[in-house]
C-alpha cells in the first residue's frame, strides 16, 4: 500500500512541470558551432598568435554531440585551420631567409669548402665575402707602385749582370788597399780598358783627386763611392728623355753597321711604344739585306703592327709611302728601318741622305728623330761610327746595344767627354740582353752605380 502512494506521487509531480520540446539537429549543431565567451587574456593572445585561436576554440566548445555531418564540417575546418599553422612561419622564422644549397650557388666555392653564409654573401653583394685574415684588396694605384719598384729593381739586375765583366775589373781594384797614388793607377788603367778614353780617364781622375783632398777619404770604399757619384754627373749630359709625343706621327730613321741589332732594336721599341698607349707603324727600308723584310715582318706580327714593305724596291720609296700612310692611318710613331752599311761606303752613306730628303718631302720637317744603333762590343770603333754618321744624317739619339757581351761599358764616358772629336750625342736606350724589356731607357745614375757594383 504504501509503494502506491509513492508512485502517484510522482506521477502527480511529473503532470505539474511544463514539457519541454526536444532540441532539434539544427540547434544542436548550432550550440556546436558557437564558441565560448573568451577572457581578456585570452582575447590578447590571440591577437598576438594566430595560432592560440585554434587550441582556444576547441577548449571552450561544447561536448554536447553533433550529427555526423556536423562533425564532418567542424573536422574539415580544424584540419584546414591546422595546414594554415603548420605553413604558417613564426616571426623568427619569417625573418631568416631559405639557406639555399651551396652546390647550387656555386659548386666550386662549396668544393673549396665555402661555407654555405659565404657562398651567399657572395652571390648577394657580387664580391667574395671577407674571410679571416686575409687583407682587403690595395687600389689599383697602389698595386701598380710595387710593380714599378720589383721591375726597376729586375732592370738593374740585368744592366749590373751585363756590366758584370767591366765592373769586375773597377770594383776589384778597391778591395782591401789603401788609398795612395797606387790605387790611382791601377784605376786609370782599369778605365782605358773598359774604352772610357784619355780623355774621360783624365777628367774623372783629377775630380776624384780633388774629391779625395778635400774630403779627406781614407778608406777604399769611401773612395769608390766617390767615383760612382763623379761618373753619374760625367754621364748625365748623355741622358735625355725620348720625346714620343713631340710631333704626330713622330717620324723616326734608323741607322747603323751590319749587325749592330738595328731591326731587332726597332721591334723591341714597337713594344715599348705600344705599352704607352702609341700607335706603330714600320717601313721595311732594309731593302738590300737577304731576309731583312721578313724579319720586320715577323717583328710587326708580334707587336701586332702594321709593316709597308716592298720587294726589292727602292728604300727611299718604301720610307715615303709610310710616312704618307702614317698621316692617313692617323698613326702616331713611325720607325724608318734602313739597311746595315760601314762609313767608309761612300755610296751608301748618300743613299742614307736620299733617304732623309725624300721623308722630309713625304712631311715637312721629318724625320723627327734620327738614331743610330751602336754595338756595345765595338768598343773606341763606336766613337768612329758616330762621327761619320752625324756628319752624313745629323744624329738626334743614340742605341747602345749588347752591353752584356762586353768588358767595355765605358765607351759611353768616352761619348759624354767628346772623345776624338765626337759630340756627345744623347743615349736613348742601352740593351743588355735579346729579351724584349732588356732595351731599356739610359739614366745615368743608374748606369754608374751597375758599372761600378762588380759581381
Amino acid at each position: 500500500m504504501l509503494r502506491f502512494f509513492r508512485r502517484r506521487k510522482k506521477q502527480d509531480q511529473a503532470e505539474d512541470q511544463p514539457e519541454v520540446a526536444p532540441e532539434s539537429p539544427q540547434e544542436q549543431a548550432d550550440a556546436v558551432d558557437e564558441p565560448a565567451p573568451a577572457d581578456t587574456d585570452d582575447a590578447a593572445t590571440i591577437a598576438q598568435d594566430p595560432v592560440e585561436p585554434v587550441e582556444t576554440q576547441s577548449q571552450a566548445a561544447p561536448t554536447v554531440p553533433a550529427p555526423a555531418a556536423t562533425q564532418a564540417a567542424a573536422k574539415t575546418a580544424e584540419e584546414t585551420v591546422a595546414e594554415t599553422t603548420e605553413e604558417s612561419p613564426t616571426d623568427s622564422e619569417a625573418a631568416a631567409p631559405e639557406t639555399p644549397d651551396p652546390q647550387e650557388l656555386d659548386p666550386h666555392a662549396a668544393a673549396s669548402g665555402a661555407t654555405t653564409a659565404d657562398v651567399t654573401a657572395q652571390d648577394t653583394t657580387g664580391a667574395h665575402a671577407a674571410e679571416p685574415g686575409v687583407t682587403e684588396p690595395i687600389s689599383a694605384s697602389a698595386a701598380a707602385e710595387p710593380k714599378q719598384k720589383k721591375n726597376k729593381r729586375s732592370w738593374f739586375s740585368r744592366l749590373r749582370s751585363g756590366l758584370a765583366r767591366t765592373g769586375q775589373s773597377l770594383s776589384s781594384i778597391f778591395v782591401g788597399v789603401p788609398v795612395d797614388e797606387d790605387l790611382f793607377e791601377e784605376l786609370e788603367t782599369a778605365l782605358i780598358m773598359a774604352d772610357a778614353g784619355m780623355e774621360a780617364t783624365d777628367a774623372l781622375l783629377t775630380q776624384l783627386r780633388a774629391r779625395v783632398r778635400k774630403d779627406r777619404l781614407t778608406e777604399a770604399a769611401q773612395v769608390k763611392e766617390a767615383l760612382q757619384e763623379i761618373l753619374a754627373a760625367h754621364l748625365t749630359p748623355l741622358e735625355k728623355p725620348f720625346p714620343l709625343n713631340a710631333h704626330r706621327p713622330l717620324v723616326v730613321m734608323i741607322a747603323g753597321v751590319n749587325g749592330a741589332g738595328k731591326t731587332t732594336s726597332i721591334g723591341k721599341l714597337a713594344h715599348a711604344f705600344q705599352a704607352q698607349n702609341a700607335s706603330v707603324l714600320l717601313a721595311a727600308g732594309d731593302t738590300f739585306r737577304a731576309a731583312a723584310r721578313e724579319q720586320l715582318i715577323e717583328w710587326g706580327e708580334r707587336n701586332n703592327v702594321a709593316v709597308i714593305a716592298q720587294d726589292g724596291g727602292d728604300p727611299a720609296a718604301v720610307a715615303y709611302d709610310a710616312v704618307n700612310a702614317a698621316q692617313a692611318r692617323d698613326i702616331d710613331v713611325v720607325m724608318v728601318d734602313t739597311a746595315g752599311r760601314l762609313p767608309t761606303q761612300l755610296h751608301l752613306m748618300d743613299e742614307l741622305k736620299k733617304i732623309r730628303r725624300v721623308v722630309g718631302k713625304a712631311y715637312e720637317g721629318s724625320p723627327h728623330e734620327v738614331l743610330l744603333v751602336v754595338d756595345g762590343n765595338t768598343g773606341q770603333n763606336a766613337l768612329a761610327q758616330i762621327r761619320a754618321f752625324d756628319e752624313a744624317i745629323e744624329l738626334t739619339g743614340l742605341i747602345v746595344t749588347k752591353l752584356d757581351g762586353t768588358a767595355r761599358g765605358g765607351i759611353l764616358a768616352a761619348v759624354a767627354s767628346g772623345t776624338q772629336g765626337v759630340r756627345p750625342v744623347p743615349v736613348y736606350w742601352i740593351g743588355v740582353g735579346e729579351g724584349v724589356d732588356d732595351l731599356q731607357p739610359f739614366v745615368a745614375e743608374e748606369f754608374a752605380a751597375a758599372l761600378l757594383a762588380g759581381d
